[in-house]
């Protein structure tokens, strides 16, 4: 039942055509509180939500396929059809198969995301949007408003708080009274044997997003012991600069004069790649990690391999070199939405395959009588362990993290695990 994802010409004429659209619902059962008509469905039951019928649950997704710098997150519904399939192939949810229309691609664009958004729901008229994964979340609001339950990697302030809105593993921008997921400086303290007496620079874009990860990592850095010799938010978030110079200069230096025993970017590729080797031809043998660059696809090209060798990457899902059963499953998972075929793994499919695995998961709980109330109920209670991100529960994972990660090193073109997963007691962010 799962349709081929569309091409991206129909995708542009129809985020035209709902863009004239505006933002009031449809008809009156939009927002899945009020009953529709009866459709007679296994025992009797009746669907009564945007997206239900008596077989199928409509679900779609938005990801950042395509983005003017060229990173892309396209793997992320590659892991969201997977985990679907499964969900198919297993009885669907309570005989309700998931009908999963492909992930619309927003181009890293927020007038796109939002078109995306209204198009998902005002035409398409899905029960859900899993997963949703791209930095332009402009089309929040509207879901919440239109009461879609969403799910995706909970790195933006709009998957920690509003009702509909669930992170993976949980909510990782907290606000003031929330926690801190300790996973990076704890797995770091291990690396250096200690936090005590060690210093770390922390560096980010010059954007929101950059600002508010120095505060939190500032934050987690030192409670965890550290001194904190250097956070700044200062490399352009629009371009990668074409010298280094200057931020490795002043990197190398903030330890009183000194080298810090470990540098941390926020930053995602191509800026890591500048950054670490600017670091490295300035003879820097410090620790080097950063929280993106667990893709086998930047292995491919001699430049990058050498750029990221001996760097630590943050994680907080089990690392694909798990021997945990559940990431076999994973990795059968992937292979049979593959059509058969070994494919290289990434954090991205892991991203949409979890997105995907938390609402089936609500959605089992929800029982036979669908609709956004009821899912919202079961959502309330809900709890599980021992999945690929840890211990999850409901409505915990919208205020915290699950608290849970590991890092992996790249060593001679192929990623080892350096620290474990494991899950860490979260501090309070204030």
């Amino acid at each position: 039942m799962l349709r081929p994802i569309r091409t991206l010409a129909a995708a542009a004429a129809a985020l035209a055509l709902v863009s004239a659209c505006n933002s009031a619902s449809p008809n009156g059962d939009t927002n899945g509180d009020t009953k529709g008509a009866a459709q007679g469905g296994a025992g009797g039951t009746s669907a009564s939500s945007r997206g239900v019928s008596a077989d199928s649950i409509k679900v779609g997704g938005i990801v950042s396929m395509t983005s003017a710098s060229g990173y892309s997150k396209k793997d992320t519904d590659l892991g969201a059809k997977a985990r679907y399939l499964r969900a198919n192939a297993e009885g669907g949810v309570h005989g309700r198969k998931i009908d999963y229309l492909g992930a619309e691609d927003d181009g890293q664009d927020p007038a796109k995301n939002l078109a995306a958004a209204r198009k998902l729901v005002q035409q398409d008229k899905v029960f859900a949007v899993a997963p949703m994964s791209s930095v332009a979340f402009s089309g929040a609001d509207f879901l919440e408003q239109e009461k879609v339950p969403t799910f995706g990697w909970g790195t933006l302030p709009s998957f920690c708080g509003p009702a509909h809105m669930y992170g993976f593993n949980g909510c990782l921008v907290p606000s003031p009274g929330g926690t801190l997921n300790q996973t990076w400086p704890e797995g770091i303290g291990q690396l250096l044997g200690g936090a005590r007496g060690k210093s770390v620079a922390i560096i980010a874009n010059d954007s929101d997003a950059g600002k508010f990860g120095i505060r939190t990592f500032q934050q987690g850095f030192t409670s965890a012991g550290f001194a904190v010799s250097y956070a700044k938010a200062s490399v352009p978030a629009t371009a990668v600069p074409n010298d280094w110079s200057a931020y490795v200069k002043e990197i190398l230096s903030s330890n009183g004069g000194k080298a810090p025993d470990a540098v941390v970017s926020v930053m995602q590729t191509p800026n890591n790649i500048g950054l670490f080797t600017a670091l490295k031809r300035s003879g820097y043998k410090g620790l080097l990690s950063d929280p993106t660059d667990y893709d086998p696809g930047l292995l491919a090209k001699d430049a990058t391999r050498q750029a990221l060798d001996g760097v630590h990457v943050l994680l907080q899902f089990q690392p694909f070199e798990s021997v945990d059963p559940k990431m076999t499953q994973f990795k059968a998972d992937i292979k049979a939405a593959a059509g058969g075929q070994d494919v290289p793994l990434s954090m991205h499919m892991l991203t949409g395959y979890m997105s995907a695995d938390l609402f089936v998961s609500i959605a089992q709980k929800a029982g036979r009588d669908l609709s956004v109330a009821s899912f919202q109920a079961a959502a309330q209670g809900f709890s599980d362990t021992g999945t690929l991100v840890g211990d999850r529960a409901e409505p915990k994972g919208q205020k915290e993290s699950f608290g849970c990660g590991a890092l992996v090193q790249l060593k001679g073109g192929a990623y080892e695990v350096s620290v474990p997963f494991k899950c860490y007691e979260p501090i309070p962010f204030t």
